[in-house]
């Protein structure tokens, strides 16, 4: 009976003396499950971070609001988004821009699903008509390649309005025929149909020569002017028979 008291009061001198073992001695002692536990608990916390990410991601992409990075007004037409986008696109790719560029992208493509969203309401917000473009994406036209529809901005009516009074102002003083205000008139509209078609046109990704030069870009300018001369002179054409 004495014996077994005294291995009683000696058994916390045995747990003392096992403290001075290496640190794989004492984690063998506790259970698998116990071990793996701090690893369990630092994938869920990487799945929340990632979580957390995703979702922050997603809040930004929908508080973008498309109209602030395109510097655009909601009730102005989609024709004018477009040609703002395209113009701001490319002086982004000018400058070698990729993050400007991105965001443009993101916010243009989040303004085409709006519409695209609404096409059959045929309004989105107040006066800003659906594009027929979007409305009709369906119905493709007979002829892809044919002239189409393009309002223009009222700036630019106030411009070939002004244009076109100066021109008949020298006409009605000169009281006499002659060719030279047709031919400044002709080709003030020559320019005037020139950078119309130039910020219509969508954009392009250029293709740059060993020495830095755009390969297509001489051949796009080609045609544009050769479709700004063909228009302008066609209707002189028309107009004189």
């Amino acid at each position: 009976m004495a014996m077994t008291v005294s291995n009683v009061f000696h058994c916390p001198k045995a747990e003392v003396s096992l403290r001075n073992f290496n640190s794989r001695a004492s984690i063998s002692r506790f259970p698998p499950s116990f071990v793996r536990f701090p690893r369990a608990v630092s994938w869920d916390r990487s799945v929340t971070c990632a979580a957390a990410s995703a979702t922050g991601s997603s809040n930004s992409d929908s508080e973008l609001n498309p109209y602030e990075v395109l510097g655009v007004n909601p009730i102005e037409g989609f024709d004018m988004v477009k040609a703002v986008y395209a113009k701001k696109r490319k002086e982004a790719e000018r400058n070698n821009d990729e993050a400007t560029a991105a965001r443009l992208e993101k916010a243009y493509d989040k303004l085409m699903m709006e519409q695209l969203s609404k096409r059959k309401k045929g309004v989105t917000f107040g006066s800003f008509k659906v594009s027929k473009e979007i409305k009709f994406a369906d119905k493709q036209p007979i002829f892809p390649w044919g002239p189409r529809f393009a309002k223009s901005s009222p700036q630019d009516i106030r411009i070939n309005l002004a244009i076109s009074a100066a021109f008949t102002a020298w006409i009605a003083i000169k009281r006499y025929a002659e060719y030279k205000p047709l031919q400044f008139l002709a080709f003030a509209f020559v320019y005037r149909f020139f950078e119309k078609l130039k910020s219509f046109e969508p954009a392009v990704s250029p293709t740059y020569t060993e020495e830095g030069d755009d390969d297509g870009r001489a051949l796009r300018m080609g045609k544009r002017l050769l479709r700004c001369l063909a228009l302008v002179f066609g209707v002189i054409a028309v107009s004189s028979l």
